[in-house]
């Protein structure tokens, strides 16, 4: 699939431009700048579902929408313009499309099915029209969209009832399924890439890019694909069982053009993990971690200067190629990093031509 043609040449140059010429910032994340807002239920349902249903279309929406953050992208626009465009102040050069759970398999919790593709395209074109604003400000210094594609709310390894193990409640199909509709509405709306992030499970991730690269063959023709996983705890594996190694050597069919990971762990705890990456992997490397671990509210502590520093120290050591922050990180946090790596040298690619090139 991979000798298909670039969607957006000049785009996809500009980027691998900048990948090669310095570390290269993703924003932070998206929930912490929304829990500033202090929204309620009215707020999230905006004008469209102020009566309890979809004013757009005949479908319900009944129950409560609070905590659907991407809704948002349709209720209140200018709120996530203004948290991107906070990132992009701060010296992001790539931001994150709020659809973390804009597939069908997730937005089903709220009865939402029907919105999938839309909740990508607008999570899509917000972000499009925030990084064509600053790219209009400092044109030497391109930005650029990730199109997310979240792990969805269900597993395909794994049972979900004890006492059944070969019990699933969603299968490979309906993944692609949902996928694919997703990544229709991200390349509809603009993304320059498609990230599949938060992997947990390397079965729906598998799911997540066969789903892509039907997409391209439909369209005949791909953006780059960046992948990160997620280690859950101190075991160093995957919720499915991979160490960090494995891990790659399951996603390196698709060649993409990072692999990473992000959330569950602080930067001090990832590191270890992205260090075995940087050391098999023949893409670029990325890391996103959290501002350090929850704390017993749930609250993570970790200062910008504090996680910068850990983050530094990866560029420093040649281990990393994108950087950014997950839960608990703020666009101070994103400045900070963006600072600490400012001078250090992106991380070098196998002396063997690489498979994203």
């Amino acid at each position: 699939m991979n000798n298909l043609p670039w969607l957006d040449p000049t785009r996809t140059q500009k980027l691998l431009d900048a990948a090669s010429q310095r570390i290269l910032i993703i924003d932070g994340a998206m929930g912490t700048m929304l829990q500033s807002y202090k929204l309620d239920e009215d707020g999230y349902r905006g004008a469209r579902f102020c009566d309890g249903h979809d004013a757009h279309a005949h479908h319900g929406a009944s129950c409560d929408l609070k905590g659907n953050n991407d809704l948002l992208s349709l209720t209140q626009p200018e709120i996530i313009k203004a948290v991107h465009t906070a990132y992009l102040d701060a010296g992001a050069d790539l931001i994150e499309t709020n659809t973390f759970n804009s597939t069908t398999i997730s937005q089903a919790d709220y009865h939402l099915e029907h919105l999938a593709y839309k909740l990508n395209r607008e999570g899509a074109r917000i972000a499009r029209e925030c990084c064509d604003a600053a790219e209009a400000k400092s044109p030497a210094r391109p930005r650029f969209v990730i199109g997310v594609l979240g792990p969805t709310s269900r597993t395909a390894s794994i049972s979900p009832d004890v006492n059944n193990p070969g019990f699933r409640n969603v299968s490979f199909e309906e993944l692609d399924t949902a996928y694919r509709d997703a990544t229709r509405g991200l390349l509809d709306g603009g993304a320059d890439v498609v990230m599949v992030e938060t992997i947990f499970d390397t079965l729906n991730a598998k799911a997540a890019l066969f789903a892509i690269q039907q997409e391209f063959a439909r369209r005949g023709a791909r953006v780059p694909i960046m992948i990160s996983g997620t280690i859950t705890d101190m075991s160093g594996r995957t919720l499915s069982g991979q160490t960090a190694e494995a891990f790659y050597y399951s996603m390196r069919h698709a060649q993409p053009l990072s692999i990473g990971l992000n959330c569950a762990l602080g930067a001090t705890e990832l590191r270890a993990y992205i260090d075995a990456l940087a050391q098999v992997a023949d893409c670029r490397i990325s890391a996103h971690p959290n501002a350090g671990l929850p704390n017993a509210f749930g609250e993570y502590d970790e200062t910008p200067e504090q996680m910068a520093a850990t983050i530094g120290e990866f560029a420093t050591s040649g281990l990393v190629n994108f950087v950014g922050g997950c839960c608990g990180t703020t666009p101070a946090h994103i400045r900070a990093i963006a600072e600490a790596v400012r001078d250090a040298n992106p991380h070098a690619l196998p002396a063997k031509e690489s498979l994203a090139a």
